[in-house]
């Protein structure tokens, strides 16, 4: 059964994109379309890592990865941080607030990728 990540965006091109790569690796993709929907999807699903944009309507992705390290079922799940405005939220403030990584836009899909590889592995390997 192949891992899943949960992609986290509010603009469809991201989903094309991420789904696109991230297939290509044999991961599953789950989508939400913004901080509440992730949540909801992650406690669900327990996926083996989140891809979340910051600036999205609704909830933002800040505070849904608070809301996601707050609670038992889902705060050990690393969630990858993305943004095209690195002035709204810095890395400091996100990779505090438990983000595992902190990447702006426009950024290297490979490096992403081998970034997803190695936080979705399973404890252990």
């Amino acid at each position: 059964m192949p891992a899943k990540v949960l992609v986290v965006d509010d603009e469809p091109y991201m989903h094309v994109l991420l789904r696109h790569h991230l297939v290509r690796l044999g991961f599953e993709v789950l989508k939400a379309e913004n901080g509440h929907e992730a949540v909801e999807i992650a406690a669900l699903e327990k996926p083996a890592a989140i891809i979340m944009d910051v600036m999205m309507e609704q909830m933002d992705g800040l505070a849904a990865l608070k809301q996601l390290k707050s609670l038992d079922d889902t705060k050990q799940i690393p969630v990858v941080m993305i943004t095209a405005n690195a002035h709204h939220v810095t890395r400091e403030l996100a990779e505090s607030s438990g983000a595992a990584l902190f990447l702006t836009k426009p950024f290297s899909p490979t490096k992403l990728m081998l970034e997803i590889q190695r936080l979705a592995q399973p404890a252990g390997n």
